[in-house]
């Protein structure tokens, strides 16, 4: 297992369900692929999408739905779009529980 993926299902270990959590660019847009398919949880894209789903099948592609690594992503029922400064906003003000940003 390369270290990337080690780092990604080891992060994914830390949600609980219920849980809103932060994913950033990088690695963190990886954590989804590890995550138990018993919880549910939302998840806020660092670039201002709450709510964001799984990978789109090839038929539900919509290149203006990415996420932070400019990966195409579905979004969920009830998702909301904002500034990215907002989404900042959401992570200092602590009205997440988590948040996984990305290192350069």
């Amino acid at each position: 297992m390369k270290k990337r993926e080690v780092i990604a299902k080891r992060a994914a270990e830390e949600i609980k369900d219920g849980n809103y959590v932060t994913l950033g660019n990088g690695i963190p847009t990886h954590i989804t692929s590890y995550l138990n398919p018993r919880i549910k949880v939302t998840f806020l894209g660092e670039n201002g999408v709450l709510g964001m789903g799984p990978p789109p099948k090839k038929d539900e592609v919509d290149p203006d739905l990415i996420n932070p690594s400019k990966e195409t992503i579905t979004i969920k029922p009830g998702a909301a779009f904002f500034k990215t400064s907002d989404s900042f906003n959401m992570i200092r003000g602590g009205h997440v529980n988590l948040t996984f940003l990305g290192g350069l």
